[in-house]
């Protein structure tokens, strides 16, 4: 490779069905500064005003390059292979792989792709800052960000010694070398959870992960309707807890004992018997009541914790109750498309789960 192209990044974006989002995306790494880089658009049979607006970026962003993508073939998923067509045309040594609802921020790329240089780092990703305009994003998507923190610590997936490997496709930046060496996407090709496995493949090979909060780079909203979030969560959950049942079911659990259970009880009577009407009964009464509004307390300054640890609002474990039954319905949901209905849904498209019986 020449040495013009020794600093050069290529931007991978897949695009199907998002005119809402698109224009924002490429415009804001069109914006980058102190990286000479092409930017890729693979839009995988959008049926929407996506190639529109792109055919318009065209003539404004000279480094924008656009290829359609009419086919999926047999045993691909279709983000998967929409990454691959991408990184085919892909020319620079550094290839960034990032979300049409991405929207990145002035001088990031220059300083992330310069701290993966220093700390030779193979395989750089961020877990973006989350942007929540509505009830139902403010009680969901912070909580799975939390819940998802805890199976796969940034810590721990840092570390060359630990096993842990994780990285989020929203932003996942990766020396070319290395993700030709662990064979790309073709390697991951009917992965519903490319990203991660593509990090499980590089750090099995030997090569360096660094995994970041990211708002201060980078932003997203994942999903702009209930029922995306709904089937999007469905699609990624049970896979997410490494497509363990227990887990699984372990989590649901601790969300109906540990966050409901008590409000169970807040509600619960207490038996109107005379001995309650004595000072030692109104003593019980109280303690009662105080113990339960204590652990509500507690529990909304641990979420409040950690929300901030991942650079969430901290006004946003005022949903924290209403999340953690939605949270709870969705692993239930994930669970029950993974195990026994085995089909689940993303942008038009229904897959097949391998192993499952489905008739």
């Amino acid at each position: 490779m020449s040495e013009s192209l020794q600093s050069r990044v290529s931007v991978i974006i897949p695009a199907r069905n998002e005119e809402a989002n698109i224009e924002c995306a490429v415009r804001s790494v069109a914006a980058q500064g102190g990286v000479p880089l092409e930017i890729i658009v693979a839009d995988d049979q959008s049926e929407d005003r996506t190639g529109e607006i792109l055919k318009r970026l065209k003539v404004e962003i000279p480094s924008l390059r656009t290829l359609r993508v009419d086919a999926l073939p047999a045993g691909w998923l279709g983000k998967p292979h929409a990454l691959a067509c991408g990184a085919k045309i892909a020319s620079a040594n550094w290839l960034l792989f990032t979300d049409a609802d991405a929207e990145h921020r002035p001088g990031s790329l220059a300083e992330l792709l310069e701290r993966a240089e220093e700390e030779q780092v193979d395989l750089l990703s961020l877990s973006p800052g989350q942007l929540t305009p509505t009830w139902w994003e403010k009680a969901v998507i912070p909580l799975v960000y939390v819940w998802l923190a805890k199976l796969y610590s940034f810590d721990e997936v840092n570390d060359p010694k630990s096993s842990v490997a994780a990285a989020n496709g929203q932003y996942l930046l990766i020396r070319r070398a290395v993700y030709e060496r662990v064979g790309g996407h073709d390697a991951v090709r009917a992965e519903i959870l490319e990203d991660v496995a593509l990090a499980r493949r590089v750090k099995a090979a030997g090569g360096r992960l660094l995994f970041l909060p990211g708002a201060p780079w980078v932003q997203t909203r994942m999903y702009r309707t209930f029922s995306e979030m709904w089937e999007g969560w469905t699609k990624n959950l049970y896979l997410l807890y490494g497509g363990n049942v227990k887990l699984v079911l372990g989590t649901i659990a601790t969300t109906l004992l540990v966050d409901w259970m008590p409000i169970v009880f807040l509600f619960v009577p207490v038996p109107l018997r005379r001995e309650f009407a004595s000072p030692s009964g109104v003593f019980l009464v109280w303690l009662y009541y105080f113990v339960l509004i204590n652990i509500f307390a507690l529990q909304y300054r641990l979420y409040r914790r950690r929300l901030l640890a991942l650079d969430f609002h901290p006004a946003l474990a005022n949903y924290y109750w209403l999340g953690s039954a939605l949270f709870g319905a969705l692993l239930l949901n994930s669970l029950r498309a993974h195990r026994w209905s085995g089909r689940v849904h993303w942008k038009g498209r229904a897959y097949t789960i391998k192993g499952v019986r489905t008739g």
